[in-house]
This record gives structure tokens, C-alpha cells and sequence, in this order.
């Protein structure tokens, strides 16, 4: 574990290199699709909201996995505190969009949330914790 000292004495990271950039654009596009997927109701006329929703989605669909693939994501998305609420909460929605949500609102939303829920719960199972040596 490192010590607080090393901490501060720690040189800043410097974000001038191409895969900086690279990570940051990246980013900025894909909180401009899931901005532009999800509030293109409040803020466009009526003839261009389907055509900025389905342009945000695009946009979110396509750099979403290239921002997943980068390792602080990474491995926090395979801690398995993480997991687990991702498992429970996901699981706690599908359940609550069966129940609460009529027709294919309800139907589309708890096969969603469950399928996030199946997936974390499968990460949980792949990451079990290593056996204690027998004595």
C-alpha cells in the first residue's frame, strides 16, 4: 500500500499524449449521445426530436464499448461490491418494471434490467474468491 507521502510527491499525470485525447473525446461523445438520446424532448421542436434521439444513440452505441474497454472501468466493473449492486439493484428494477409498468413499456424494461442483472450475476459466478489453502 502506498503511503500518503508518495502520494502528494507524485508527479500529475500529463494528458498530452495522443491516447489523452484519445480518452477524452471519447468520452465527451458518448455523454453527447446519452445528452442527445435523453433530452432531445426538452429541448428540440418536434420534427427533430426522433432524428437527434436516433442520432444520440448512435452515437452512445458506438463509443460506449471503447469507453468500457479502458482500465479504471474495467476493473472496477469487475470488483465484486460492484458487481453485486449491479446483481441486486438491476434485478430489484426488472422486477418493480414487471409489476408497475403495463404493456411493452413493462415487458422491454424488465427484460433489460434483467439481462443486466444476469450479466453481473455471471460475472459474479466467473470472479468466486480463491480457496483458503487447506492446513
Amino acid at each position: 500500500m502506498r503511503d500518503t507521502a508518495d502520494i502528494i510527491e507524485a508527479p500529475p499525470a500529463t494528458l498530452g499524449t495522443r491516447t489523452g485525447f484519445r480518452t477524452i473525446g471519447l468520452r465527451i461523445l458518448f455523454a453527447a449521445g446519452v445528452a442527445a438520446c435523453v433530452g432531445s424532448g426538452f429541448v428540440l421542436p418536434d420534427q427533430y426530436q426522433h432524428a437527434a434521439t436516433y442520432a444520440g444513440t448512435a452515437v452512445s452505441l458506438l463509443t460506449g464499448p471503447l469507453v468500457m474497454r479502458e482500465e479504471p472501468l474495467r476493473s472496477w466493473l469487475a470488483a465484486r461490491p460492484t458487481l453485486w449492486f449491479l446483481f441486486v439493484f438491476n434485478l430489484a428494477v426488472a422486477v418493480c418494471a414487471g409489476v408497475f409498468l403495463d404493456g411493452p413499456e413493462g415487458i422491454a424494461a424488465a427484460a433489460g434490467m434483467g439481462v443486466v442483472s444476469l450479466g453481473a450475476g455471471i460475472g459474479l459466478l466467473r470472479t468466486r474468491p480463491a480457496a483458503a489453502p487447506a492446513r
